[in-house]
């Protein structure tokens, strides 16, 4: 299904030195990453709610770590958006519209499969995230690259984290 792209939205004065055409491109950028971040956000606590099986209350707590965890990056990501004089774009509507996340199935099934779709989403969210600094890069912000780059290394601990409940059924 392709994704109905945004509008461009105005931006608001800001006295950060960054040209206006270039804050636009990143306000692009990190308005995609906030919708990927929301859309792994609802789905990792949909798998929070919905997980069973061997290892319950440890992954329940888990995933709810995990979605805490991206809620502060969300917030990060929205208040950069603002600070380079943007709007950020994180209703569940938008993010429906535009997220690149595979969507979770509404049956999860046992532990390690809603671990392994996890997995997955996570993995596709830490590609997305470097790809994002990539193009940070390339527009010359190390201000969003910074953000991103932690964000990215927290993703690829995550990631670690669901791999190695997945790796004693190998």
């Amino acid at each position: 299904m392709a994704k109905k792209k945004s509008a461009p939205i105005d931006t608001f004065a800001t006295r950060i030195d960054i040209p206006g055409k270039v804050r636009n491109a990143l306000i692009n950028v990190l308005n995609q990453q906030l919708a990927d971040t929301l859309d792994v956000y609802s789905q990792t606590k949909q798998a929070h709610w919905n997980v069973k099986g061997r290892g319950f209350f440890q992954l329940h707590e888990l995933f709810d770590k995990f979605a805490g965890d991206l809620l502060e990056h969300i917030d990060e990501i929205a208040e950069r958006i603002t600070a380079l004089g943007g709007t950020a774009l994180g209703t569940i509507r938008h993010t429906a519209q535009v997220s690149r996340v595979a969507e979770l199935p509404d049956v999860l099934g046992h532990s390690q499969q809603a671990i392994s779709l996890l997995a997955d989403r996570y993995a596709e969210l830490a590609k997305s995230t470097r790809d994002a600094i990539e193009a940070c890069d390339e527009i010359d912000d190390a201000g969003s690259e910074d953000l991103l780059t932690t964000i990215s290394r927290d993703l690829d601990k995550k990631l670690w984290f669901l791999e190695a409940h997945l790796q004693d059924e190998a």
